[in-house]
């Protein structure tokens, strides 16, 4: 049961009761029975292994004529699809408002669920079951437009703010400090098949008689969710003369047991209450998706466990330890026969120490830590993750009612043998292929819909190549209402994504979005996007004179350019654009870069590197030499100016350099020209930084320009050489490991400056100096 409030007994009395109550497990007592003996309220703690168990147990003794579940009312049409083989929990219900598919709740439900094996035991009974509680088309009221991330997953059962905590309560009458472990030990650890109903229900029955801690909002919402489980009630009791079970959380079952209250009084509460046009349907789940980590309301910490306590009720600690066993066996962790058998001895023996019935979690984690794993955090941590909340996901059938966008999905999933699986897992595309270049384009496509099934972990410029995409797959059950939410672009995965795109670059407020949305178009290969998206370009393109927007959005057309290589795209009208972004950037250059403070020429260095080495790339191509040679020309007429940023100043002449423009010894004579007299030191270190930014090789092989850098540190005085280290330090920070030793040694070999003299400068402490060399030699790798 997942609650979040109680309120402890009022009075020594029910305390008393409580007490008493709480000795549930020494109990044998059936259920409370009302109207006239025909109602049995079975309150169950929600995905709890032993409520399930006990449920099975007691519709076998009773053979209800109608069960009634506690769940959304107007699941009826999509309700018996859970007797569908297909159907394979966990899987959840799901539903959502047509027109705006972001506002929608989920219903998870595992093998374990209580909820779930009573629909299972009324199909298999061929007896009537029903949900009972409020229909979803109410619980969708009043919310706003939710995105997938942040969606809270609605649970029938789910009791908001009425008390404190009441397991607490029991677990603290009962003498537990932990109201988990009270839980585990006196229901879902139970196998002798004794029903805990009525001692529950009347322990919440006293719990309920203390003052609520919720507003009046929240006491509302659950008293008309109560309302509407007796009216439901009602019903089924005038249609049989039978027993009606009804299985609702142990919170609500002092509500429904005994005798009813006057049905007027029920509907009233109920009159005017709004509802708002809902469709459900089944949709898959995952062990991780149910536990209480992921922010799930109902949520429990073990999902993985409890599933094994309900399947395996027969020597259940030797068999979940060797699935333990085989889970550190698949990470190369030696694990033993030897092993198994000692942790169930140890998890045995904690148990009878600590007087549990039957060896918890607790113990089975410790005994697995010891033994096992040998005290490492790591390998317990696999086991935690693998086996106590796991990866289990679940599947419903194809007649499941699912919105055409979906089943084109999953056509196309299964055409392309692309996985569905809540485990990550990396896909190597080469686009070479038929089948690699189908792939990458839908998984482009669903991104274009914000359906994340898979992330792009290699840019396909900076690979090998561009044939190579490398995928990361995973696929979370949130991504079924994204499925819903991008359905009202199209019916179909291709249609919906060309107008989902054209319309946010038609309405993009920024350059750098329809730059995005241009490279997205060729990516997923959506060919009747490319005109209108190219047409928002222009006009974007043609308000900004930002140019530093302006050089944002080159690299990402000239990427899309490339695509055509492999993509078989007919790309040319993007070289055009490129071209003519390209002549207004260098337009807008000269004035862009006056009067920058530092953090804007950070800024802007960036965006003239990317911009540079895309058009190197594009001058690859048949038409892109006249847009980078005009580049060329532009950064040549910045590196003759003087009232430039030191950063911005040297990188350009870098980049002149590395292309040939500036000839080596004209770029050191630069170089020294700078760290001469006139700039402040910090000025002279933001050139030598924007020079040597990118990599150090350069210095590695020029010893020219190693004098130079060499001469102009070992001449700063000691207040400048403070303040200018940690520029200094980010540089050099920025190389990789071996350019730095490179450069070290270089610099050994320098035979610029003539040799100390013998008896000039001060004396040199041989002893201090000797721990100086041994400390040096020690960081260099060289001391043994």
């Amino acid at each position: 049961m997942s609650v979040t409030t109680s309120a402890a007994p009022a009075t020594t009395r029910s305390a008393a009761r409580t007490r008493e109550a709480a000795a549930v497990g020494e109990e044998t007592a059936r259920p409370h029975m009302g109207a006239d003996g025909r109602v049995a309220v079975l309150g169950i703690r929600h995905h709890g292994p032993g409520s399930a168990r006990s449920v099975v147990a007691e519709l076998d003794r009773l053979q209800p004529a109608i069960v009634l579940i506690e769940g959304p009312a107007d699941a009826g049409e999509v309700l018996a699809l859970a007797a569908d083989p297909g159907m394979v929990p966990p899987v959840a219900l799901l539903a959502y408002v047509p027109e705006a598919p972001r506002v929608s709740a989920f219903w998870p439900y595992a093998v374990f669920s209580p909820e779930w094996q009573a629909l299972a035991w009324a199909a298999a009974h061929e007896v009537p079951a029903r949900f009972c509680d409020l229909p979803a088309a109410a619980v969708l009221t009043g919310r706003g437009d939710i995105s997938a991330d942040t969606r809270p997953q609605e649970r029938g059962g789910q009791e908001a703010g009425l008390c404190d905590d009441p397991l607490a309560a029991l677990a603290a009458a009962a003498g537990y400090d932990d109201p988990e472990r009270w839980w585990d030990d006196v229901v879902e650890s139970r196998l002798d098949g004794q029903s805990p109903f009525a001692a529950l229900t009347e322990a919440m029955g006293e719990l309920r008689a203390g003052p609520p801690a919720a507003g009046h909002g929240e006491l509302l919402r659950e008293r008309q969710r109560e309302a509407h489980m007796r009216q439901v009630l009602r019903a089924a009791l005038k249609e049989t003369a039978g027993t009606v079970a009804v299985v609702c959380g142990a919170w609500h079952a002092p509500a429904l047991a005994g005798n009813l209250p006057p049905a007027a009084a029920d509907a009233a509460l109920l009159r005017g209450l709004t509802k708002r046009k809902a469709t459900l349907t089944w949709v898959p789940w995952t062990h991780s998706r149910l536990a209480a980590a992921s922010g799930y309301g109902a949520g429990i910490t073990s999902p993985g466990w409890y599933h094994h306590l309900f399947t395996t009720p027969h020597q259940t600690i030797p068999r979940w330890l060797t699935k333990v066993a085989a889970t550190l066996r698949d990470h190369d962790l030696p694990v033993s026969s030897a092993h198994i058998i000692e942790a169930t001895r140890l998890a045995e023996a904690l148990a009878a120490l600590r007087a549990r019935p039957l060896a918890g979690l607790a113990e089975v984690n410790e005994a697995t830590r010891a033994v096992m794993c040998e005290g490492d955090d790591v390998a317990v941590a696999f086991v935690t993750r693998e086996l106590v909340v796991g990866e289990r996901l679940g599947a419903v059938p194809d007649s499941a009612p699912t919105v055409p966008l979906e089943a084109d999905l999953r056509a196309q999933a299964r055409a392309l043998r692309l996985k569905v699986s809540p485990l990550e897992q990396t896909l190597t595309l080469d686009l070479r292929t038929e089948t690699g270049r189908a792939r990458s384009v839908l998984l482009h496509r669903l991104t274009a819909l914000d359906i994340g099934w898979g992330s792009l972990t290699a840019d396909p410029v900076r690979a090998t190549g561009t044939f190579r995409e490398i995928w990361s797959l995973r696929w979370r059950p949130e991504l079924a209402a994204a499925v819903l939410d991008a359905a009202v672009w199209g019916t179909t995965v291709a249609i919906a994504a060309t107008e989902k795109t054209v319309h946010t670059a038609a309405t993009a407020a920024q350059l750098g979005i329809v730059t995005a949305a241009v490279e997205r178009v060729l990516l997923a290969d959506l060919p009747t996007a490319l005109g209108p998206v190219l047409r928002a370009l222009d006009e974007k393109a043609a308000t900004d004179c930002d140019a530093a927007h302006l050089m944002a959005a080159v690299p990402a057309l000239v990427r899309a350019a490339r695509y055509g290589d492999v993509r078989e795209t007919d790309t040319a009208a993007l070289s055009t654009v490129v071209d003519a972004l390209t002549f207004r950037v260098c337009a807008g250059l000269p004035a862009a870069v006056t009067g920058l403070a530092d953090d804007a020429a950070v800024h802007l260095r960036a965006a003239v590197d990317a911009m540079h080495a895309a058009l190197g790339l594009h001058a690859q191509g048949e038409r892109g030499h006249a847009a980078h040679d005009q580049w060329l020309v532009a950064l040549t007429t910045l590196a003759e100016r003087r009232d430039v940023h030191g950063l911005l100043a040297g990188r350009v002449v870098r980049l002149l350099t590395d292309t040939g423009v500036l000839p080596a010894d004209e770029s050191a004579r630069r170089f020294a020209a700078h760290l001469s007299v006139g700039m402040t030191a910090t000025a002279k270190a933001a050139w030598a930084e924007g020079f040597l930014s990118g990599g150090g090789l350069l210095l590695v092989h020029d010893q020219t320009l190693l004098a130079v850098l060499d001469g102009w540190v070992a001449s700063l005085p000691a207040q400048d050489f403070t303040d200018v280290l940690p520029l200094l330090r980010r540089t050099f920070g920025g190389f990789t490991a071996p350019e730095r030793a490179n450069i070290a040694a270089a610099v050994t070999h320098l035979t610029g400056g003539p040799a100390p003299q013998p008896g000039t400068g001060e004396a040199v402490d041989a002893d201090r100096a000797a721990g100086v060399l041994r400390t040096v030699a020690m960081i260099l790798g060289g001391w043994r």
